[in-house]
């Protein structure tokens, strides 16, 4: 029985020294499951970060422009001259505080505007049977949807339209013809009737 001990003790040690690596195997383990774990939550919180700012510049991107100052934004723009197909008319501005850049009258304020225009278009190309079309419409997009747009049927008719549109900032505004025409007394007023006030 002597030799019992001896082998126990052996057993034990070759127990020991494979548990040995079997511990650290399992701390090795379970300190790369803590790190992965700590590596998804960082990911997590970056994302949902990533995600709010993207949010918040979205809801400010979409906020629309108010007025900077007390004053009423208006034009009054007169124009007599040739008005090509295809090419917006050149307008310039005769007075009031909105601008006019390239012929396209700059909208600062998002609101209600009143926009009245008069005058006389007599057809350089047309014949008897024929219509030219009037049209206010953006700048950038030519195939959008017009603001406004009247027939003209004959030539030397008188133009006369007077109505309420609601134009967001940024947006520019022209004047069209559909084909060739000599425009007489074109006098185009627009007004900011009531801004678009923004309040969360």
């Amino acid at each position: 029985m002597e030799g019992q001990p001896d082998v126990e003790s052996r057993n034990q040690d070759r127990m020991d020294h494979e548990r040995e690596p079997t511990e650290d195997e399992w701390k090795s383990w379970q300190r790369g499951q803590v790190r992965n774990t700590l590596h998804l939550v960082s990911a997590a919180a970056q994302w949902i970060l990533l995600l709010a700012c993207l949010i918040y510049l979205g809801i400010d991107s979409l906020q629309p422009s108010t007025c900077q100052s007390d004053k009423v934004p208006w034009i009054h723009i007169r124009y007599s001259g040739e008005s090509t197909e295809g090419v917006a008319v050149n307008l310039t501005d005769e007075g009031g505080s909105i601008q006019i850049r390239n012929g396209s009258i700059m909208i600062t304020c998002d609101g209600l505007y009143l926009v009245s225009l008069k005058g006389r278009i007599i057809f350089l190309d047309l014949k008897e049977e024929d219509s030219l079309k009037l049209t206010l419409q953006k700048t950038e997009n030519k195939t959008s949807q017009a603001f406004w747009e009247q027939t003209v049927q004959n030539s030397g008719d008188a133009v006369n339209l007077t109505t309420v549109i609601y134009l967001f900032a940024q947006e520019n505004i022209t004047l069209w013809t559909s084909s060739n025409a000599t425009i007489s007394d074109l006098s185009l007023s627009l007004i900011l009737l009531s801004p678009f006030i923004y309040s969360l």
